[in-house]
């Protein structure tokens, strides 16, 4: 991995990445885990995460049940990436082609395909968001937030995500490291600024939530957080040596990706428990409601920092989601996937910004449905890889005829059961073509779609269980049959898959 304070000329920031779905040759695999505190950094310190503190008040629950469901949410989903961003230095390979050791060479596009979607969709709505925010500071400050504002924000945002996507890998990293830095400082700058909005006497005054109220923040925190991101945990630890360690490749990127959304959750909940009316902007206008409490003369710099947060994350997404439609089996370059994602992305946003009247429901609604089937992927991920003892075998997850298949039933079943499942116990009225969702919480007396248990998303954390549980117990053997067999498979066996 290249270490992103090199700025040797023969950097490769300015050049298109080559590489698509391939593994990383041994003489391009550099750095140390350390290395990934940037990319996961920048990513996850957009001001994104002061809105999460309404969000998370919003389930009815009190500061120090928000505080305790956000850290637990981040944290332990993070470290979830963490794990599965070891199998990236352990095959060189991205997340969604060492996903075919699960799941069969082509049995793996039907994850690919929802690591796809879910990728998307994050970079739409982070796109979307930064047009929004873009739009709301010019307003205020009389320089027309209107139609042709949104315009041009959304082609300078959308423009920026677009060509990082598509540069690819060194750019990135050299990219992430700027909007670090950047964004840091003038985030710090924004809880000076507005500390002397924080009551504490209201924060503290706030009631106490149920149990089920407790469980739907911290589902929501997960999702909105490191599971949002577990399906592209492997594409940047693959740059990194074999030799690296696992416990730094854990550690580095559990605590990149946690320790900016920890900070912005503590302040974003203070700010939100000390304004009811704060509290509900920011369900229609996450980043631009944190304007309203901010001095005229900063509201330039904080447009910079909420767009280079947001772009942060987006162009993680976008990079990531060009290598998911390639592994779901589309047969193009990848910084043409990348483009074909951004041009989807655009147009996403285009609705978001110019067409929808809300944005939090539609969003929550988002997390929750394809949360489900991504923690069943991640389950079975987790407990794969756990299973190994030995490295992937790199030719044969391009082989359908080599040691991991083509099309085994086994995982593919398992992620349908963990899927039904999931939706049953879990509630969506942000779509009434998904109304159909929470029909196990009924007959398993939950209290129905309109009970205490609705909201609280048991269907992400069942849908794991089941993923994870089912793979130790029936994925053993498969595993171990595989890891019996010759390393070195002949070119006869089957065409290689890209």
């Amino acid at each position: 991995m290249t270490d992103p304070s090199d700025s040797r000329p023969g950097g490769r920031q300015f050049q298109v990445e080559p590489h698509g779905l391939e593994v990383i040759g041994d003489a391009e695999r550099k750095g140390t885990p350390r290395t990934l505190f940037w990319p996961w950094f920048g990513a996850n310190v957009s001001v994104l995460g002061l809105s999460y503190g309404a969000f998370a008040l919003g389930f009815g629950i009190s500061f120090w049940q928000a505080l305790a469901a956000g850290a637990i949410g981040i944290v332990f989903s993070f470290l979830l990436c963490g794990f599965i961003a070891v199998a990236g230095k352990r095959g060189s390979a991205p997340t969604m082609v060492l996903s075919r050791a699960a799941y069969g060479v082509r049995g793996n596009r039907l994850p690919s395909v929802v690591s796809w979607l879910l990728t998307v969709g994050w970079e739409t709505v982070l796109t979307a968001l930064a047009t929004l925010a873009t739009a709301t500071v010019f307003g205020r400050l009389g320089w027309g937030g209107g139609t042709g504002t949104k315009v041009a924000a959304l082609v300078l945002v959308g423009a920026l995500t677009v060509v990082g996507g598509v540069m690819g890998f060194d750019l990135i990293m050299r990219l992430q490291t700027v909007i670090t830095v950047v964004t840091g400082v003038l985030t710090v700058v924004y809880i000076a600024l507005v500390a002397d909005h924080i009551h504490w006497h209201t924060v503290g005054a706030h009631p106490a939530g149920s149990t089920q109220e407790f469980i739907g923040a911290l589902v929501f925190m997960m999702t909105g957080f490191g599971l949002g991101w577990v399906n592209a945990a492997a594409d940047y630890s693959r740059y990194l040596p074999r030799t690296s360690s696992g416990r730094g490749v854990i550690g580095w990127t559990a605590f990149g990706a946690s320790v900016a959304p920890l900070l912005l959750l503590v302040f974003g909940l203070l700010l939100a428990g000390s304004s009811d009316i704060l509290s509900k902007a920011v369900a229609a206008d996450p980043i631009g409601a944190l304007t309203t409490i901010l001095p005229t003369w900063f509201l330039v710099p904080f447009a910079v920092v909420a767009v280079l947060g947001l772009v942060g994350g987006a162009v993680l997404d976008i990079y990531s989601s060009g290598l998911a439609l390639l592994s779901a089996g589309l047969r193009i370059p990848r910084p043409l996937a990348a483009l074909v994602d951004g041009v989807l992305m655009i147009a996403g946003s285009v609705y978001i910004v110019f067409f929808a009247g809300d944005f939090l429901g539609p969003f929550m609604g988002f997390l929750t449905t394809l949360g489900v089937p991504i923690a069943a992927w991640c389950g079975i991920m987790l407990a794969d890889l756990a299973l190994r003892r030995r490295d992937y075998d790199e030719e044969d997850l391009y082989r359908p005829n080599g040691r991991y298949g083509d099309v085994p039933l086994t995982p593919l079943l398992l992620t349908l059961a963990a899927t039904a499942i999931g939706w049953g116990l879990v509630t969506n009225t942000a779509a009434s073509w998904l109304d159909w969702q929470g029909y196990l919480l009924g007959p398993l007396g939950l209290g129905g779609t309109s009970g205490a248990w609705a909201y609280a998303n048991l269907g992400v954390l069942a849908a794991l269980a089941v993923g994870l549980l089912g793979t130790l117990v029936l994925g053993r053997g498969r595993v171990h049959r595989q890891e019996q067999e010759a390393r070195g498979r002949t070119t006869n066996e089957g065409a290689p898959i890209a």
